[in-house]
């Protein structure tokens, strides 16, 4: 039997088909394409359904064409960003672009909740903190702003629900990604009816939710002719990305910690929820999410990262003379070129806000401590930095929050394959980083829930020891731990000095 992972990343939509020992035998692979539909309103920024859809069906065609018997493909599961989703008709026809991540527009939405509903009682049954990227501050805009679009909506679906359905004809969700849209109830992993109440948002638009590796349907006439796939092909629930990429590096077991560093860094510890959720994890930023797998919860907190870096290629980077990927390899190059500390330049990686520990969708990017002297080699290393001054404050107060105390990490995503990036995060937090070899392993995660749901592997524990890859382990370096130990100070303080300066410039110039 073969298995079809499919992942809708903000950067790539991804099918990869695997066997059953998490060997690739095919894949395929199309970019996603960011729009800015308004040009009055230029920070807006919308994922284009047809796009996702058509493409996504490209990079399995391209994948299944590989194969001598797409027949033995057993199962389908779909795994991809959290929040962003789309209204729908009752006969699957999409009303209004997905409004991504990267868009603010929904502020104001996200000041009435706070002011209306908040912050503690939205935790205390969902499970989240009140971020501007939620996907009921989405329904609430489209509500205020479209309301014939709004009236005539069926069903919200998040962006692996839409795939989904074009894949099925099915409008269903799964517990991962329902978690996301702040009307979630986490100790009966229903949808809220207080929550939707309190918001003034239907619960009939909210599709059936199930626990992952629910069969959802099979492959369609009609996808099966757009994506190569054999009419009939289970298709199985998957669920949300960074929750499917811990079950190939066994980081789903309670009391596991995974760092998952991509567009965005996620630090995950793993729970079974029995001690409940206090509201000392709001003030962190931390979000309670239910897992992929049964019985389990992750608690974790994430900031854009892989974001940052590839905003520094596109404008500064350029300058080194190509703006394509094959100048990845000098941009690490003078990354390590500047010395630890960056000769004093800092970042603020909060260009697109920051959501843990602290949570405010006004701040912006800093760069401090810049003189005649500074070079490009010491901005780009102060990026990196940056960021995992960034990562090091999460773990922090995802410590202080839940009292335990890390002593490894997993690490995973598309991070793990710059060297320079992970030893700097060894050398950073002081303590082991273990990367485990697996190729995609988010999108590995799907096509095992798939393996899964379709009786290919007994449970997530059998299916990790067939999948197991080795390991490389970044020990952290004693001195740049204490140089950094010694840094970390400043950096914190960054926030604080700037805050006033940020939100006047923001309320300036990104909301109008």
């Amino acid at each position: 039997m073969l298995l079809l992972g499919i992942d809708l990343g903000s950067t790539s939509l991804k099918a990869m088909i695997y066997d059953l020992d998490g060997n690739v035998v095919a894949k395929g692979a199309k970019p996603t394409l960011r729009f800015h539909p308004n040009p009055e309103r230029p920070e807006w920024t919308t994922w284009d359904p047809d796009q996702i859809w058509n493409d996504t069906a490209a990079a399995c065609r391209d994948a299944v064409s590989q194969l001598a018997d797409p027949t033995a493909i057993g199962g389908v599961a779909v795994t991809g960003m959290g929040m962003d989703g789309v209204p729908m008709d009752d006969q699957g026809n999409w009303l209004y672009p997905f409004i991504s991540w990267h868009d603010p527009r929904t502020k104001p939405q996200f000041d009435w909740w706070v002011k209306t509903i908040g912050t503690e009682r939205t935790f205390s049954i969902g499970g989240n903190p009140v971020m501007v990227i939620n996907s009921a501050l989405r329904m609430l805009w489209v509500k205020e702003n479209e309301p014939e679009i709004f009236k005539n909506t069926y069903k919200w679906l998040l962006i692996e629900d839409f795939v989904n359905q074009r894949l099925t004809g099915k409008f269903c969700t799964d517990f991962s990604m329902a978690s996301c849209t702040m009307l979630f109830n986490q100790a009966t992993q229903t949808w809220s009816d207080e929550m939707c109440e309190l918001a003034a948002l239907p619960r009939s638009i909210l599709p059936d939710v199930f626990l992952s590796t629910t069969p959802l349907g099979s492959i369609t006439e009609s996808a099966a002719a757009q994506t190569g796939l054999p009419p009939g092909t289970p298709v199985f629930l998957g669920g949300h990305d960074h929750l499917c990429s811990g079950i190939p590096v066994g980081a789903f077991q309670p009391g596991a910690v995974m760092d998952i560093t991509g567009t965005w860094e996620t630090v995950h510890v793993i729970t079974d929820g029995k001690n409940g959720f206090p509201l000392s994890l709001l003030k962190s930023g931390v979000t309670v999410q239910s897992h992929v797998l049964p019985g389990r919860y992750s608690m974790w907190g994430g900031n854009p990262a892989g974001e940052m870096i590839e905003w520094y290629r596109r404008t500064i980077g350029t300058t080194l003379g190509t703006s394509s990927g094959s100048d990845w390899k000098s941009l690490i190059e003078l990354a390590e070129s500047s010395a630890p500390g960056a000769a004093g330049t800092m970042f603020l990686p909060h260009l697109d806000s920051s959501t843990c520990p602290i949570v405010d969708p006004r701040s912006l990017g800093v760069f401090v401590g810049m003189c005649s002297r500074t070079k490009q080699a010491d901005l780009l290393r102060a990026v990196f930095e940056g960021i995992n001054y960034q990562f090091l404050d999460s773990v922090y107060a995802m410590e202080e929050a839940t009292g335990m105390n890390a002593t490894e990490f997993i690490a995973v995503g598309g991070a793990i394959r710059n060297t320079f990036w992970m030893q700097n995060k060894a050398d950073m937090v002081g303590r082991p980083l273990r990367v485990p070899e697996v190729d995609e392993a988010t999108v590995l995660g799907a096509a095992i829930l798939a393996g899964i749901g379709a009786g290919a592997y007994k449970n997530a524990d059998e299916a990790y020891r067939r999948v197991a890859r080795e390991s490389t382990v970044y020990q952290p370096r004693e001195e740049l731990t204490q140089l950094y130990a010694e840094l970390f100070p400043i950096y914190r303080s960054l926030y604080t000095a700037t805050a006033p300066i940020n939100h006047a410039l923001y309320d300036r110039f990104m909301v109008k």
